[in-house]
């Protein structure tokens, strides 16, 4: 800690931090525009000019630049010193000689840090009368929107993307007062973190383009808590709501899990939510191929309570992207005995071994933002940008960090980037990975090992083995492996803080179980390390806790007649299983009830569909891959704006047909109800009541509020229905207004943030306003519990996997590889995602392709999958073939989200474009 004193008073600061973080963290405002918290200071902008006096008896002073000034003990400085304010006005005047000064066409208007900080430093007058230098934008794809003119040249966006993000698709182009940000020729921007310049921007210079295609102001959109779907990170985020549609998504500050950042398939994958063919109301089909009925709600709840009242049993199939209370209100209705949730028999093994190894390995969880301390790292059988997006970010940063280690040792403070990077150059902290396919991270890993399944679990077993003599060893190792090992070995037990990455991507028991030991062997050398394991979907952490059967069970159960009816939620069966399974077990029911805010292939065969609400129209809990609980919120009322509409939460639909079952009237229930029933039948997730706030939490009396307070047009909104203004709609299941009226200020602590505003400040910088530090936790406490926790004492080590050299002689096994574009199942809906899907390869050896007569950039032919007694045929999808010399021989690699239903190691049957089979 410092003492610093600021225009006469004196404050305790953290002494690693600049002067203008330390001030920021103190709530007291100097502008800047170049200095971010996640990235450092560069001195570029000259805005954040303030007086230092070298000690109390200097009456001079000189004018410093506050970000490249560390706060050192008893240092003093004027902000408000007369020449420092007339230094920073004069900065921001020459920064805007060519900015066109178009904030009422600007889509950053009104959330832009640059109006932000011309208004606090007092300019307010143009006197540049000459003509302003233009430029011509660029294409940089379905994400991003790029407006060269607004540029103050800030440098931000470069060392976001470069730097930060390790893009290298975008730079800065001339010298001096000449810079152009942008490509080298116009394209898409390849990161899978672009989204994030539209933050990162201080101006307008790069906007989000998919929210320019119904663009509404800041303040005119309304808001309220959420998380990420996409993925198992758990990613907090505002969604910003207009006309009953999202109109945009942007990052909430979260200190242990996103920080500042999200990935786009998390920012721009939304889109479903505003489908027009989404289902809206209540619908029966009386037999196949009729067209649909629709029903009001009590018909509807009517006809499907008889239904199932005549069935012999029900199965219920859950979801793990839907919520915790969703599921556990249909378990209670079927029974846990004819529970399902809805996942596939091999992953939902790994989804158990991933919880156990959690709290028997030796090792804890780290949160996405201590993996970034975290000196050592190997990923073993996973590609986390690809899987766990923003996860690979953090991983990154951990590798980078060694850069600040290297700059302590010869005292130059971690917030000096540009020192920091200078003498870091290319040393990195050890990153291994163990993964058939390029990543992201091979720019800044010691190596990539290209192996198949069993041999990414064998590899990972001789390394706990050269850890720790007590592991067992692995038997009939070729030398080269043993060599890969050992050198692994060494570089966990050299670091301080050594990380094992491992998760379910390719369906692996062995390869978890090999992770698993690595974390044991390094619990035992007393090494402080971490152990993460990357899930699937947002809530499949969550459900795995709850329990259930498997998909695989529930689908045997109604095939072999065991069973008449199924409720579906929220799940697209066909996504899961090879499609003729689950037709053969569909047809065999005679009442199929599906819930879903989405027409699925399943929902297209139900007889009974009810319209769910999205994350958008309903509230809920998630489970994170880290064991956190998290709340999301409903963002806006759908019946408000579309009086037909008669979407509701999944568990508010389950509750009335539990009630409608047992013959009684469909009583209400609450979100607080719905989250004690889960709490109290599921001791696992006793904690999420703690979560988030009841809906009766209050600040100074008042509720809080979804809208901003410039919110304006609420007259207007349903002038198309009735020009009387109606009640807003009234929210009794969380502590949130629908309105502008309730408590949006940072002068009180609390976790549960819609949007980021505070006095002077509108652009995502107003997070400063909120956290016990700039850059740290939010002052009322990140959101969010864990639930899983390491348990003492250690387990005994598995034995590795054998390696009995037998092969499928039938044919090439798929191995299907996460996508982070396309790969998941509603972010594939939303347009702009589609627009980012590259074209469907197939990755092969070298030696298989040689056998099927093709090369490079060839084009093979999708003929048909077999996996177990299940044949998938296919009319010819055809495929651009990627041949690489590292890839294992006898795998053929496809994207996932290519072939809903393909399992890990299915054969393949490949044909040449002409249709004869290879």
């Amino acid at each position: 800690m410092a003492t610093i004193h600021v225009d006469g008073k004196t404050y305790e600061v953290n002494g690693a931090h600049n002067l203008l973080q330390a001030c920021l963290s103190l709530g007291l405002d100097i502008p800047y525009f170049c200095w971010h918290p996640a990235m450092g200071s560069v001195g570029a902008c000259r805005q954040c000019a303030v007086r230092q006096y070298k000690d109390k008896d200097d009456n001079k002073g000189v004018l410093v630049m506050s970000c490249m000034t560390p706060a050192a003990d008893q240092t003093r400085i004027d902000i408000d010193d007369e020449e420092a304010r007339a230094f920073r006005a004069s900065v921001v005047e020459w920064l805007m000689i060519n900015h066109p000064h178009d904030c009422p066409v600007c889509e950053e208007g009104g959330h832009c840090h640059l109006q932000d900080m011309t208004v606090m430093t007092g300019h307010d007058r143009r006197r540049y009368r000459f003509n302003k230098r233009t430029r011509r934008n660029q294409y940089l794809g379905p994400f991003i929107a790029h407006e060269m003119n607004r540029c103050i040249t800030c440098y931000r966006c470069v060392r976001f993307y470069n730097d930060y993000a390790g893009g290298t698709d975008l730079g800065a182009f001339g010298a001096r007062d000449n810079i152009y940000f942008g490509r080298y020729a116009e394209g898409t921007l390849e990161s899978p973190f672009s989204g994030n310049l539209t933050e990162v921007c201080p101006t307008g210079v790069f906007t989000d383009q998919s929210h320019s295609d119904h663009y509404t102001r800041k303040w005119d959109l309304q808001y309220a808590p959420g998380i990420c779907h996409q993925c198992a990170v758990g990613c907090n985020i505002s969604p910003g709501e207009r006309y009953g549609e999202i109109r945009r998504i942007e990052n909430r500050y979260h200190g242990e899990v996103n920080s500042h950042f999200l990935c786009d398939r998390g920012r721009f994958g939304y889109g479903y939510v505003n489908r027009a063919d989404r289902p809206r109301v209540p619908e029966w089909t009386e037999r196949p191929g009729q067209e649909a009925v629709t029903l009001g709600v009590d018909p509807a709840l009517e006809r499907i309570t008889g239904a199932l009242r005549q069935a012999r049993r029900i199965i219920g199939i859950g979801s793990p992207r839907a919520s915790l209370e969703s599921n556990h209100q249909l378990l209670a209705m079927v029974g846990p005995e004819n529970f399902s949730t809805g996942i596939e028999s091999r992953e939902q093994a790994c989804l158990a071994m991933m919880n156990r190894l959690q709290e028997t390995s030796g090792l804890p969880t780290p949160t996405p933002r201590e993996i970034e301390r975290h000196d050592a790292i190997l990923v073993l059988g996973e590609d986390p940008v690809q899987s766990a997006a923003r996860l690979g970010l953090n991983l990154r940063q951990a590798v980078l960090s060694r850069r600040e280690e290297l700059a302590e040792k010869i005292g130059v403070p971690a917030w000096n980037a540009e020192a920091v990077k200078t003498l870091g150059q290319d040393r990195y902290h050890p990153l291994h990975i163990v993964w058939p396919a390029p990543t992201e991270l091979d720019s800044v890993a010691v190596a990539r090992h290209a192996l198949a399944p069993d041999d990414i679990a064998r590899l990972g077993f001789a390394v706990a083995h050269a850890i720790d003599p007590a592991a067992p060893p692995v038997d009939g190792l070729d030398p080269a492996s043993q060599e890969r090992a050992g050198e692994i070995a060494v570089s966990l037990l050299k670091a301080a803080r050594p990380l094992v990455v491992s998760g379910g991507s390719l369906a692996s028991e062995a390869i978890l179980e090999a992770a698993g030991a690595v974390a044991r062997a390094l619990s035992r050398r007393a090494a402080q390390g971490g152990l993460v394991l990357i899930r699937r979907e947002a809530n499949s952490t969550g459900l795995s806790l709850m329990g259930g059967q498997t998909l695989d069970w529930a689908l045997d159960e109604l095939s072999e007649g065991r069973a008449d009816a199924v409720v579906v939620l929220e799940n697209d069966l066909y996504q899961r299983l090879p499609a003729d399974r689950v037709e053969q077990a569909l047809a065999r029911a005679n009442t199929r009830v599906v819930l879903d805010h989405q027409r699925t292939r399943t929902a297209e065969g139900a007889d009974f569909i009810l319209p769910a609400a999205s994350f958008a129209e309903g509230s809920g809990t998630l489970v994170n891959l880290e064991g956190r609980a998290q709340r999301f919120f409903r963002v806006f009322e759908p019946a408000y704006l579309r009086p037909e509409t008669r979407i509701h939460e999944s568990w508010r639909w389950l509750h009335a047909l539990s009630a409608g079952l047992r013959g009684e009237a469909p009583g209400d229930i609450s979100l607080d109800m719905a989250i004690r029933a889960c709490a109290e039948a599921h001791p696992g997730l006793a904690g999420i009541v703690e979560a988030a706030p009841g809906s009766d939490y209050r600040i100074e009396g008042l509720r809080l509020a979804r809208e901003p307070q410039r919110y304006s047009g609420r007259t207007a909104m349903r002038a198309n229905l009735d020009v009387n203004e109606p009640r807003p709609p009234q929210d009794t299941d969380t502590p949130f207004a629908y309105s502008m009226e309730g408590y949006s200020g940072s002068d009180r602590p609390r976790q549960q943030i819609p949007f980021a505003w505070a006095p002077g400040w509108n652009s995502p910088q107003a997070w400063n306003k909120f956290t016990d530090e700039v850059g740290g936790h939010l002052r009322g406490g990140d959101p969010g519990v864990r639930l899983i926790r390491p348990q003492p004492g250690h387990r005994e080590y598995p034995a590795p996997v054998s390696n009995d050299g037998a092969t499928d002689s039938s044919g090439l096994r798929a191995l299907v590889l996460p996508r982070v574009f396309g790969g998941e199942e509603t972010s594939a809906l939303a347009e702009p995602i589609r627009q980012r899907m590259t074209a469907p390869v197939v990755m092969l050896a070298h030696p298989d392709a040689e056998a099927l007569g093709v090369r490079d950039g060839d084009s093979l032919t999708l003929l048909g999958v077999r996996e177990g007694d299940s044949l998938m045929l296919f009319g010819g999808l055809v495929v651009t073939v990627s041949e690489r010399e590292d890839w294992p021989p006898g795998w053929a690699g496809l994207p996932a989200g290519l072939l809903p239903g393909l399992g890990q190691g299915a054969t393949l049957t490949l044909g040449k474009p002409s249709g004869g089979e290879s």
